[in-house]
């Protein structure tokens, strides 16, 4: 990390995570200010963000004894701990991509620390976040969470799901064709607007 993006807030510490940050260079600015991290952080991730940085915080908060509060990518809640059990509540950090022939059922949010391959599937009843390309099957909001989106750099996949609503894509193509603001190789979110999937760049 070129400086120190950690600051209080009212509800404890707010980490910023952005572009060029690595996993050694987040753990190297994050070791002299250990006892900062021993509360409630907030981990903001901006733009194309190393997903080893993401995950070089998480455990460096975790060695500090604190509580990764939210992870904001550009948004997921995380009730304590990261939960490697599918049938917890609390957010699922991922720490890899996954291959075609993954399923995966989960409660609460899912964070997946890089690509979802095509012939993937992951079902949340929270939001799914996705550090690296969306090509696989998602559906967030399993159970009809109408809050819930999608988030990936980019989304690419031939369908999503949001809640009880459905985005597919031609035979042949990706919704990336279907989107109305095109961020090539960006972030990009997906969110219900009056029943309908949305596909936007997130800057």
């Amino acid at each position: 990390m070129k400086t120190m993006k950690l600051r209080g807030t009212l509800g404890g510490m707010n980490l910023l995570l952005e572009p060029g940050d690595t996993a050694e260079g987040v753990a190297q600015a994050l070791a002299p200010r250990a006892e900062l991290l021993g509360a409630n952080v907030t981990l903001e991730v901006q733009g194309d963000t190393d997903p080893g940085a993401l995950e070089a915080a998480l455990a460096a908060i975790r060695a500090a004894g604190g509580t990764p509060g939210r992870v904001r990518a550009p948004r997921v809640t995380v009730a304590g701990p990261a939960s490697s059990e599918e049938g917890s509540a609390r957010t699922v950090i991922l720490p890899h991509g996954l291959r075609a022939g993954f399923r995966g059922d989960y409660r609460g949010s899912v964070v997946i620390l890089g690509d979802v391959n095509p012939g993937a599937e992951v079902v949340a009843g929270g939001d799914v976040i996705v550090m690296g390309a969306l090509r696989g099957v998602v559906h967030a909001g399993h159970g009809g969470n109408a809050d819930a989106i999608v988030w990936a750099r980019p989304i690419a996949s031939a369908q999503i799901r949001i809640g009880d609503a459905v985005a597919r894509a031609p035979e042949g193509s990706s919704l990336s064709t279907m989107k109305k603001l095109e961020g090539p190789g960006g972030a990009e979110l997906a969110r219900l607007q009056g029943g309908t999937i949305v596909i936007e760049a997130h800057r």
